[in-house]
C-alpha cells in the first residue's frame, strides 16, 4: 500500500502509510493513522480500486476491546459492512462491524484442521463466526462453540447452516469463564445426552429472528440478503441439543485466547482427557517462550509444537502451542 501512495502522500509522512490492510470478504479494512486524515479519501479510493469487487472500506480507529473483542470502525466508503468470506472451502456471513475476524490466520487454521480426525469431540471457546467451528465439523468431528458476543453467536449459527453442519456443532453463548464459575462447563461435560426444543435446529440457545427484528444486543439483523438471521438467546438461557460426550473429557480444545488470558489454560486443561490434544494461542515475547514451555510441562502438557503465528506488537507475537495432555 505504502508504494502505492508515492508521489500522493508527502514523502516525510510516506512512512505512516499502513504496509498491510486485508480483504474481509469485499470489505477491505485497514488503520490509516491521524496524521494521514488529509489522505483519507486518497487512500480510500486506491484501496477501492485495488480489488474489482470491493463493497466497502473501513477505518479501523481502536484495537479490540471489550469483552466481546470488537474494534471501532469508521466507513470510509460503501453502505454495508455485511460480507460473505470465503476460506479453505467454507463460506463464513459475518458484520466486519461487529464481530472479530483475521483473515491473516487462514493457513494456520488450515494446519490444525489437518490434525483432526473424524469422530472426534472437540471444544471451541472464542469460537467467533466459526473459522476453527466449520472445518472442524468438515473433518467429521462434533463441536462445542462457545461465543460470548451475541452478534458472532448469531453469524455462527449462520453459518452453520449454509455449510450444512447441522447436528454436530452446540452453540452456547457465554461468557467462557462463567461457565466455570457457575459449574455450568461440567454439567455439559458429564451428561450423557443434551436435548433442545423441537424446531430440529442445532445448539438450542438460539432462537430464530425475522426481517427487521431486533437481536439480544439490540441491533438490527441485517439488510435483505441476510434476513432471518438466528440469534442467540442470553448466557444461561435455552438448552442444547442432544450430543454424546465421552466421561473422560473432550478429544481436543481449540482455544484462539484473547489477549492477556493466558489463565485459561488451565480451565482448558481440566475438559480434556488424557492424551488429548490442545492447541493454545498466546501472546509473548520470544524472549518469554522457554519459560512457557518449563511452566507447560510442569501443567502435565507435553509440548508437541510451537511456532509463531503473527506479529501483534514491536517485540509482541502470537504463538501456538499444540499440546498433549499427560
Amino acid at each position: 500500500m505504502r508504494d502505492s501512495m508515492r508521489g500522493i502522500v508527502e514523502e516525510p509522512l510516506l512512512q505512516l502509510v499502513p504496509k498491510r490492510f486485508d480483504y474481509i470478504g469485499n470489505v477491505a479494512v485497514i488503520s490509516i493513522p491521524p496524521e494521514l486524515a488529509a489522505y483519507k479519501e486518497a487512500i480510500t479510493s486506491k484501496l477501492f480500486s485495488m480489488r474489482g469487487n470491493t463493497r466497502a472500506v473501513l477505518n479501523k480507529v481502536s484495537k479490540l476491546g471489550g469483552e466481546h473483542r470488537v474494534a471501532d470502525f469508521e466507513l470510509l466508503l460503501g453502505e454495508t459492512t455485511e460480507t460473505i468470506h470465503r476460506e479453505n472451502g467454507y463460506a463464513y456471513k459475518l458484520d466486519v462491524k461487529k464481530v472479530f475476524f483475521n483473515p491473516r490466520l487462514y493457513s494456520e487454521r488450515r494446519r490444525v484442521t489437518s490434525n483432526i480426525k473424524s469422530g472426534e469431540i472437540i471444544i471451541i471457546p472464542f469460537a467467533g463466526v466459526g473459522p476453527f467451528v466449520l472445518p472442524a465439523a468438515g473433518k467429521g468431528a462434533k463441536v462445542y462453540a462457545i461465543e460470548i458476543n451475541p452478534d458472532a453467536c448469531a453469524w455462527l449459527r449462520e453459518n452453520i447452516r449454509i455449510n450444512r453442519f447441522e447436528g454436530q456443532v452446540i452453540v452456547i453463548q457465554d461468557d467462557f469463564e462463567n461457565l466455570f464459575r457457575t459449574g455450568e462447563i461440567f454439567q455439559i461435560l458429564d451428561s450423557k445426552t443434551h436435548k433442545e426444543s423441537q424446531n430440529g435446529e442445532s445448539g438450542g440457545n438460539c432462537k430464530k429472528v425475522i426481517p427487521g427484528e431486533k437481536i439480544e444486543n439490540g441491533e438490527k439483523a441485517g439488510n435483505k440478503d441476510f434476513s432471518g438471521l438466528p440469534a442467540c438467546s442470553g448466557p444461561g438461557k435455552g438448552t442444547n441439543k442432544e450430543l454424546q460426550v465421552q466421561g473422560s473429557g473432550f478429544d481436543r480444545a481449540i482455544v484462539p485466547t484473547p489477549y492477556g488470558m493466558d489463565h485459561f489454560l488451565v480451565e482448558i486443561t481440566k475438559l480434556v482427557r488424557k492424551e488429548g490434544h490442545i492447541h493454545f494461542y498466546t501472546f509473548k515475547a520470544e524472549s518469554q517462550i522457554p519459560g512457557l514451555i518449563n511452566e507447560y510441562e510442569k501443567m502435565g502438557l507435553e509440548v508437541e509444537l510451537y511456532r509463531r503465528t503473527g506479529n501483534v506488537a514491536p517485540g509482541i507475537s502470537r504463538w501456538v502451542f499444540d499440546l498433549i495432555k499427560k
